[in-house]
């Protein structure tokens, strides 16, 4: 290169630079680089480790290390100062050198913190090579970690850094912790893979053309990183896939996952209202059934109705939304299909059939109910479970919490110790709530009560052993359906040693689906939605009946009374079990009232056959790695 040409380079990076910082003032920015004394004193620092050298991409460069010669660059690092200075006239040498034979070979010096970098050696080097475009330059990095706290951001960043030693990767960030195990598993790899040189090279050029169609959608408006929306893109497609479709056929896959992209930066909307009846419009303008009034619905399980009770109930449920909409509803079942592809076949087998709508029972079949949405838009898609961070697939379930409140004012009124026991099935979430509620209803009728918590996924034989302790009142696994009487279900006490029945909260699904179809058919699909495209979760109790509380014949009448009270309170709204809390906070409970002797379980307690749900709903989902058969969340 020659001078002049050096020289012309400098003139059109300073016409750059200035303009940038002219926009910057404009915009109430600061117009200069970031200075890291300024932004970190040393209580926010846990320490340092020395990273080395290694190549570092340049749009991570933030600012300098010190205040010195900030003013001589915009915020991006390009030239602020006249041609004709002594800083030009470095800074046109070393362009020279960049593209001479010599070339700038030396690294610069920086220290790294939240993962970005600031420069203490090398200003100008950078300036040159940003002036080019160049993405990356080789550095002395020294990292800074910051202090320990609970902030999300910390969090995040942490997880950043225990990943890094396995993947190298500075550009792929993510807001939040636990993503680098989740996109381990999404590209195939062990928790503990450590990568090549030739598979980081694969996955920077991947995550690069995967950019594109995220900032043409508006991905640069969220706030979110491009590794957060390729690792929600992952969930559905593969890594294969996003090398080998085309630029078109990539944006137009980003544009089918591209509402769970948006919800990443919105909390689940929890719904516990059920819609309200209107005059039906057929089927909302979003249906297209090929029988006018009628709505073709498919149900999916990968359980047995004659082997599980759960399923059972389901499907229960589904009969009785067809007694009850006769003529209007048309049902198609699939059972006992495994999730993953068998899943995602029968729900295309169903879509083939004329299914407009699928219910998927259990939370294992997540993975399918995604990949079936992205596929299908035109289908409507709900998956039984909580918490579910996806605006295309919503979810279901039931306050159950409500009527196990119910319950517990019962087991208070008939303990004359106050010593009342509590099976609880698995930590996932509303289960801890469940716990709570009981205990408040306890209380409330027997100020003494203290509960005994046992979980059946930890001791197989929990029944007995609070039994063994002396336990004489003991709140057992709930009855699926009120026709499913067998005990010991619910609320027990023990006669003669034997285990009699005394009020148990059961589902009723067929509630459940019925409300939803209403819904649908007298507002349209969008009548159920949250605002700002937010993923939801239906969560209804007593007052949609999607719950309630069986209470055996030989029953006091004053408790019997009393629960009568206490049911009638919860449905029109003036008997809270938690007054205070909001329903989001009520289902992601995680902690344990102080008059409840025992505690959630971690994940290495649980018995085997407990651990997938946990994976899926546990309260500490999050903490867990993900393993190679898991649906990524």
């Amino acid at each position: 290169m020659s001078h002049q040409e050096a020289m012309s380079q400098y003139a059109a990076a300073l016409k750059q630079g200035r303009k940038a910082y002219k926009e910057a003032l404009l915009r109430g920015r600061y117009p200069y680089p970031q200075v890291l004394d300024e932004i970190i004193s040393d209580s926010m620092v846990a320490g340092q480790t020395e990273l080395g050298v290694m190549e570092i991409p340049i749009s991570q460069i933030a600012g300098t290390k010190t205040a010195g010669r900030r003013s001589a660059f915009s915020a991006d690092f390009l030239p602020l100062l006249d041609p004709d200075s002594e800083f030009a006239g470095k800074w046109v040498s070393l362009c020279e050198a960049h593209l001479g034979d010599e070339g700038i070979r030396d690294p610069i010096r920086c220290y790294e913190y939240f993962g970005r970098f600031y420069i203490q050696e090398g200003n100008k080097r950078v300036s040159v090579l940003r002036s080019y475009g160049a993405p990356t330059i080789p550095a002395y990095v020294i990292r800074m970690i910051p202090v320990w706290t609970e902030d999300p951001a910390v969090a995040a960043y942490y997880d950043f850094m225990q990943a890094f030693p396995k993947t190298k990767l500075y550009r792929t960030r993510f807001t939040q912790a636990g993503s680098f195990v989740k996109l381990q598993k999404a590209l195939g790899f062990e928790p503990d893979h450590v990568w090549t040189e030739d598979e980081r090279r694969r996955f920077a050029a991947g995550y690069t053309y995967f950019q594109e169609p995220f900032l043409k959608l508006g991905g640069g408006e969220l706030p979110i990183t491009v590794a957060d929306a390729m690792l929600v893109w992952l969930k559905v497609y593969s890594f294969r896939d996003l090398i080998a479709l085309s630029q078109a056929e990539l944006l137009k896959s980003v544009k089918a996952v591209w509402a769970d992209v948006k919800a990443l930066s919105e909390p689940i909307a929890v719904r516990t209202d059920t819609p309200e009846a209107k005059e039906e419009n057929l089927l909302g303008r979003l249906f297209k059934p090929k029988q006018l009034g009628r709505l073709s619905v498919a149900f999916i399980s990968d359980q047995l109705p004659d082997q599980s009770d759960w399923a059972r109930a389901h499907d229960l449920g589904r009969e009785y939304l067809e007694t009850v909409l006769e003529g209007r509803v048309d049902t198609q079942t699939f059972y006992g299909v495994h999730p993953g592809e068998e899943a995602e076949a029968a729900m295309e087998e169903a879509i083939g059939h004329g299914a407009q709508l699928l219910f998927a029972i259990t939370p294992p079949l997540i993975g399918a109910c995604r990949k079936t949405a992205a596929r299908h838009p035109e289908v409507r898609i709900l998956n039984c479970s909580v918490s579910m961070p996806y605006a295309g697939v919503r979810t279901y379930y039931s306050r159950i919490y409500e009527a196990k409140y119910i319950a517990g004012a019962i087991a208070g009124a008939l303990s004359r110790s106050g010593r009342i026991g509590y099976v609880a099935s698995n930590p996932i979430f509303g289960v801890p709530a469940s716990i709570n509620a009981f205990a408040l209803g306890a209380q409330l009728t027997n100020p003494r009560a203290e509960i005994t918590l046992r979980w059946s996924c930890v001791e197989e034989d929990a029944m007995d052993a609070l039994a063994w302790e002396g336990v004489s009142l003991i709140s057992n696994r709930d009855i699926p359906t009120p026709d499913r009487i067998r005990e010991p279900w619910g609320l027990c006490r023990i006669e003669d040693g034997k285990f009699h029945s005394l009020a148990s909260p059961y589902w009723h699904w067929g509630n459940v689906y019925t409300n939803l179809i209403r819904g649908i058919l007298s507002g349209g699909w969008e009548s159920l939605a949250a605002p700002e495209g937010q993923a939801v979760n239906y969560w209804w109790g007593l007052d949609s009946r999607a719950v309630d509380i069986l209470l055996a014949d030989d029953l006091p009448a004053g408790v019997r009374q009393l629960a009568g009270i206490l049911r009638k309170g919860i449905i029109d709204g003036s008997i809270q079990p938690f007054p205070e809390a909001a329903p989001e906070k009520i289902l992601h409970m995680d902690t344990l009232l102080s008059c409840v002797h025992g505690q959630i379980p971690k994940y290495e307690d649980l018995l085997p056959m407990a651990r997938p749900i946990a994976r899926l709903q546990g309260v500490y989902r999050d903490a867990i790695p993900p393993e190679k058969e898991d649906p990524i969340l």
